[in-house]
């Protein structure tokens, strides 16, 4: 058996001691999730979206305690901890309301006398999930792909076990069956045969995209269906007439919440050199003014990184950067797993920090001649998750959302998650959707039905 341990990021104190599941034990919850996979398919739609009401109220009752946890396993500042799992309720309250009419068979006219798609769970659903939102990722996930009929079986993130063992006891004590949400603990090379059992009908992760491809091709080979939300190297276009006064609170928080660690984060900021200048002043001003400290303590924005080797990564993206000609405007200290929020200027396109993914509070700042420039600065990227763009000409942004071939363009907000809407990637940031109705379909059969009479 294997040993692990649960160290606080920000004091470097040991916080739990776990033991990764054996085999026979991964088994076992395989099984335990099979056997309840009929009896929670044929429940009432009804009934499931009771249990998800369930879940929205002990998510906020435990807000304060999934929090607190949080910040002690990964280093999330408190107050945004709380924010996450209010989120997590919102999108539970989405679905109990809207699934069964997502889930609704949908009418087709036909030579038949009666023809329908009917939408049948597939059965038992594997989530690999990441450590940035150890609780939004999950529910995002849990909640449409439960609700629609399937059972679950997740491998969090080993720096944040508590937050997956508490996930699992959530589900349990809102009244789901025991089986239909399980968290699993094991490495890479026992999820791979997970992947392969017969069991197990399709895979969903959250991570980086070496993983991604090591899963899809494991879950390729055994023909199960997937799906990929990849790394992100958002692009925050400014354009010469943004409104900097009213929208750069909004562009830092793009970059720097959640101590820059969010794939969605606006990572190249592109902005127009008629306003370069004053951009520069106020983001800077607005950086500076961050609340940096314990993430325990309420008015911290900045806290530390989740872990000492991704801070030490990301020095190694900035330090490359530099020897390349970045200029630090601000920032670039570096202790343990904390880094600080760091400005860098005089970046092009041939720098880790433009042309990689900096998971962490580093703004890279792009100066382009105009808005063509910028647009065309913004789709030279190997990633596509989404951008977002600043400006008081809303017809010629319009205008040119399909130049940028992302999964999700912004205007005049940064780019973020909602449960009405889909989310997802294109390129190297993955494929499939989550959230809205895409993702409630993403893990369910699209049976024809065609009746003569």
């Amino acid at each position: 058996m294997k040993e692990y341990h649960s160290k606080n990021p920000y004091n470097g104190t040991i916080i739990n001691t776990y033991i990764e599941d054996t085999v026979s034990a991964i088994e076992s919850k395989l099984e335990k999730a099979l056997a309840v996979e009929a009896s929670w398919a044929d429940t009432e739609i009804e009934e499931r979206c009771e249990l998800l009401s369930e879940v929205a109220e002990l998510l906020l009752d435990r807000k304060n305690e999934y929090a607190e946890l949080m910040s002690k396993e990964m280093g999330k500042p408190i107050s945004q901890g709380i924010s996450e799992i209010e989120k997590c309720a919102w999108a539970c309250d989405f679905y109990a309301t809207n699934a069964e009419d997502l889930l609704a068979d949908e009418l087709i006219e036909t030579d038949a006398d009666e023809s329908f798609i009917s939408h049948d769970p597939l059965g038992c659903i594997l989530a690999i999930m990441p450590w940035n939102y150890p609780f939004w990722q999950v529910i995002r996930f849990a909640a449409p792909t439960l609700t629609a009929g399937n059972t679950a079986l997740l491998k969090h993130a080993q720096n944040v076990t508590g937050c997956s063992l508490a996930l699992e006891k959530l589900f349990l004590d809102a009244g789901y069956p025991d089986g239909c949400f399980q968290s699993i603990q094991a490495g890479h090379d026992e999820i791979e045969k997970l992947i392969a059992k017969d069991g197990v009908k399709a895979v969903t992760l959250t991570g980086s995209e070496i993983a991604g491809k090591s899963i899809a091709r494991t879950a390729g080979e055994n023909l199960k269906k997937t799906v990929l939300e990849l790394g992100g190297n958002n692009a925050c276009i400014v354009w010469e007439d943004a409104d900097l006064d009213k929208y750069i609170d909004t562009m830092v928080t793009a970059r720097m919440q959640n101590t820059g660690q969010s794939c969605i984060a606006a990572k190249r900021f592109i902005v127009c050199e008629a306003i370069y200048d004053s951009f520069l002043e106020k983001f800077a001003e607005k950086v500076k003014s961050l609340k940096i400290g314990d993430p325990l303590k309420e008015d911290t924005f900045i806290g530390v990184m989740a872990r000492e080797d991704l801070a030490e990564t990301l020095q190694k993206q900035v330090d490359t950067s530099i020897e390349l000609g970045a200029n630090v405007l601000l920032g670039n200290e570096h202790n343990g797993a904390f880094f600080s929020p760091t400005i860098l200027t005089n970046v092009t396109p041939d720098m880790p920090v433009f042309m990689e993914e900096t998971f962490g509070p580093v703004a890279a700042i792009i100066k382009v001649k105009n808005r063509e420039d910028a647009i065309s600065m913004a789709a030279d990227s190997r990633l596509g998750l989404g951008s977002m763009l600043f400006t008081e000409d809303i017809d010629a942004a319009m205008s040119i959302i399909s130049n940028i071939p992302d999964g999700a363009f912004f205007i005049n907000d940064m780019v973020k998650s909602d449960p009405r809407l889909p989310f997802g990637g294109t390129k190297a940031s993955g494929y499939g959707r989550e959230l809205s109705r895409e993702g409630i379909l993403e893990f369910v059969n699209k049976k024809t039905v065609y009746i003569k009479k």
